[in-house]
Order: C-alpha cells, then sequence, then structure tokens
C-alpha cells in the first residue's frame, strides 16, 4: 500500500493533488502544531493584476494544533472569498460546473474549525478530479513520535509498504530508518504544468480551482501530467 499525508490546506495548490493521487492512503496530519503565514489558512488565485492571496482569519497561539484552530468569523472573509473568486474567474469556461457548490460553502455555511473547512474542500476537490483515495485523520489514529519516526509508526500501523514525501521531505526524512523498517520512500519532484489561463503571462502556482474553472474534466490529466 502507497501511503502519503500533508496538513489542512485551503485551497491547495496542484502539487498537492499530484501527489495523493499517487498514493491509496492519504493523511490529513491535523494533529501537528498550526504554522502561522503558511498554506494552511491561504493560498492564491488568478486575477488581472497577478496572483491574489485568500486568507483565513484565524485564532490561534503558538502551541495551538492544526485541528484546534478556529476560524475568526468575527471578519466577513467567506463573503471577501467569494467576491473576489467570482470577479476573477465568472467568465471562465467551466465556471458554472463549480461555482454553485462552493457558493454554498461561501455564502451558506459557517464553519467553525480551520480543520473541518479544509477537510471538506478536499474531499470536494478529490472527488470532482476524480482521484480515488482512503483519506485519513492523524489525530483519529494517534501516530507515536515526530518527523521520520511518526511516519515511519503510521506506515507500519497502516501497512504501508510505500511512503511519498513532498521535495522538503529530503531535508528531515531519515532514508536509513525507512529502509531498516522495509519501507521504500519515494520524494515527488513535481514540475507545475503550463496551461491556459484567460491570456498573458501564465501565473503558477495558485489555487486548484484555477485549473478546475479553466480546465475543467481535463484537470487531473493536466495535473498529473509530469508527476513523479
Amino acid at each position: 500500500m502507497i501511503l502519503t499525508a500533508h496538513q489542512p490546506t485551503y485551497l491547495p495548490w496542484l502539487g498537492l493533488f499530484a501527489k495523493i493521487a499517487q498514493a491509496d492512503t492519504f493523511v490529513l496530519f491535523d494533529d501537528v502544531r498550526y504554522t502561522p503565514r503558511s498554506f494552511e489558512n491561504r493560498n492564491k488565485i488568478w486575477t488581472s493584476h497577478g496572483p491574489m492571496w485568500l486568507t483565513v482569519p484565524v485564532r490561534h497561539t503558538r502551541e495551538t494544533i492544526i485541528k484546534d484552530v478556529q476560524i475568526n468569523n468575527d471578519l466577513p472573509w467567506q463573503r471577501k472569498h467569494w467576491k473576489s473568486i467570482e470577479q476573477s474567474y465568472h467568465k471562465a469556461v467551466y465556471w458554472k460546473n463549480y461555482a454553485y457548490y462552493l457558493d454554498q460553502y461561501y455564502n451558506h455555511r459557517t464553519f467553525e474549525k480551520l480543520s473541518s473547512l479544509c477537510g471538506e474542500l478536499l474531499m470536494y476537490f478529490l472527488h470532482e478530479l476524480n482521484i480515488k483515495v482512503e483519506v485519513r485523520l492523524a489525530s483519529d489514529d494517534h501516530y507515536e513520535g515526530t518527523k521520520s519516526a511518526c511516519i515511519i509508526a503510521m506506515c507500519k500501523q497502516l501497512g504501508a509498504s510505500t511512503y511519498i514525501f513532498g521535495t522538503l521531505g529530503r531535508d528531515y526524512a531519515d532514508v536509513k530508518t525507512f529502509e531498516a523498517a522495509g519501507i521504500e520512500v519515494k520524494f515527488q519532484d513535481y514540475q507545475h504544468p503550463v496551461y491556459s489561463q484567460f491570456g498573458g503571462a501564465f501565473q503558477s502556482h495558485l489555487s486548484v480551482i484555477d485549473l478546475l474553472f479553466h480546465h475543467g474534466p481535463k484537470a487531473k490529466d493536466i495535473l498529473c501530467a509530469s508527476s513523479t
């Protein structure tokens, strides 16, 4: 069984989905410490003036675990995010394919926890991309240790023979320890695809919604074309 994992991420980029598409099981690391100013609560979308950050306001301390991070709903972030998405993509070819569902999230629902918001959006995107994978929460399984030790424990507990790291995994993965445990290690080296947007210079490393609005059912083939 092939396993990979990542922290909950708001409106994730293409590379995350390309990594998940190579796995049988994906674990959301919701029981690690929240990192301020990371992609856990923000991401970028296309605009005619260049990439724009959409940031979910949160309440947290240095010790807050991701699953416990509360969204600051005193601020009208949902309305603002939806307005920005609508202004940016309402003329996109596949706008109508996804606008109704996303409208429900931004205009008709309220989320108290960041992990709940990110988790539900992730499941929606996986469905629309036709990526079939088992999704688990780390907080439900309670893996022991940190970094490599935690991941090895996770692999053993879930019966994984292969683990896929992101590119940054090379900075901390103890490959020899994995090999000693009988677990094959792979590192993602994602080559971001260039695809047609609205014209002008291509804007890279945006949220997956950019690819979906522009290319609809072809999105999975495009984002996975250069996966390794």
